[in-house]
């Protein structure tokens, strides 16, 4: 098992979580960046710095992740071309990206584009809270046991 981090965009807790997941259950975590980053110095975690350019890392990740294996990230675009792939995505809130949702998350996420474009709208998500951490550990947790089962 392995699981894939979207690192630039991922909220350190976030990746904090995964990394405990990891230690319990035994998988390797991917922290993949475009910019360097601190590699925690656990064995089981190995950071790839690919090099700068629009969409590196998510051209990276949709080319080396795999089906069965999980990759964690905010971006809905890369999701989408994951799903496709059939490999496992979820955000750090703790949404699940399936075939079922990606034609209504692309959807919103367009639409807020254009918004923000307009000057309608203001910036992204807010300030990723307990809320969040809770979710993203739940969802984490059911996603890597129904991985694990095949």
């Amino acid at each position: 098992m392995r699981v894939w981090i979207d690192a630039d965009a991922c909220p350190k807790a976030a990746k904090d979580q995964v990394i405990k997941f990891a230690l319990k259950r035994q998988f390797e975590v991917v922290l993949v960046a475009g910019q360097s980053q601190v590699k925690p110095s656990y064995t089981l975690v190995k950071l790839i710095v690919v090099p700068s350019g629009p969409d590196a890392a998510d051209d990276y990740l949709v080319e080396h992740a795999v089906p069965g294996e999980l990759v964690i990230c905010s971006d809905v675009p890369l999701a989408d071309r994951l799903v496709k792939k059939g490999v496992a995505a979820l955000d750090p809130r703790g949404k699940e990206f399936d075939a079922n949702n990606m034609g209504e998350r692309l959807a919103v996420r367009n639409l807020f584009t254009d918004l923000r474009e307009q000057g309608q709208v203001g910036g992204g998500q807010g300030a990723y809270g307990e809320r969040d951490k809770q979710a993203f550990a739940n969802a984490l947790d059911r996603m890597l046991t129904r991985l694990a089962r095949g």
